[in-house]
């Protein structure tokens, strides 16, 4: 980590992602959206985030380093609809190491940049609402027309079939252990 007091610049690259980068980011990610912090986030974090998104949108899937150190990330994408096209931020992290140092701040522009140059005409990032942080964030850097989402679960362990289906699959199991082989002719 850098040792540069927090009033000084930092060096800050901000530059594409590349397959090398794929660990570094999916752990500092993981790090970094828990469920114990967000247990309702609709997306979860794991390796395939981090990978499709690497895999289908590379261009927009960008990393910011400070002396060669992973400081933070930006991943998004492009959806086409009709006569619109928008830019999507799905995941940005920072290292909270680097928090407020102007990391995020720079990735969310060199993203905003590249997408106007791609064609978007409108941007849009969604965040848990309990996300403080994040949502004064994004709504200084020009988001706005905030939207609360109901978000709806159900622990399917707890529904009736669910035992049933387990019940069946357990006898299932158990019948084809007990199950005798059937024996064949020898054939000459």
């Amino acid at each position: 980590m850098t040792d540069t007091p927090k009033d000084e610049p930092l060096p800050i690259s901000i530059r594409d992602m590349d397959i090398n980068d794929l660990a570094p980011v999916y752990h500092l990610g993981e790090t970094l959206f828990t469920s114990d912090l967000y247990p309702y986030i609709y997306r979860t974090w794991d390796q395939w985030e981090v990978i499709g998104l690497y895999n289908t949108d590379p261009e927009y899937c960008l990393v910011a380093e400070v002396e060669d150190q992973l400081a933070g990330f930006i991943l998004g994408t492009i959806i086409n609809k009709a006569s619109w096209v928008y830019g999507y931020i799905i995941w940005l992290g920072v290292n909270p190491a680097y928090h407020r140092r102007g990391i995020a701040d720079r990735l969310v522009d060199k993203l905003v940049e590249r997408m106007i140059d791609d064609g978007a005409r409108f941007m849009m990032v969604d965040t848990d609402p309990e996300n403080i942080p994040a949502v004064k964030f994004f709504t200084r850097k020009g988001f706005g027309n905030i939207r609360k989402h109901i978000f709806l679960s159900m622990n399917l362990s707890k529904h009736e079939y669910y035992g049933k289906l387990i019940a069946y699959e357990r006898e299932k199991a158990e019948r084809q252990v007990w199950k005798r082989p059937r024996r064949r002719p020898n054939q000459s």
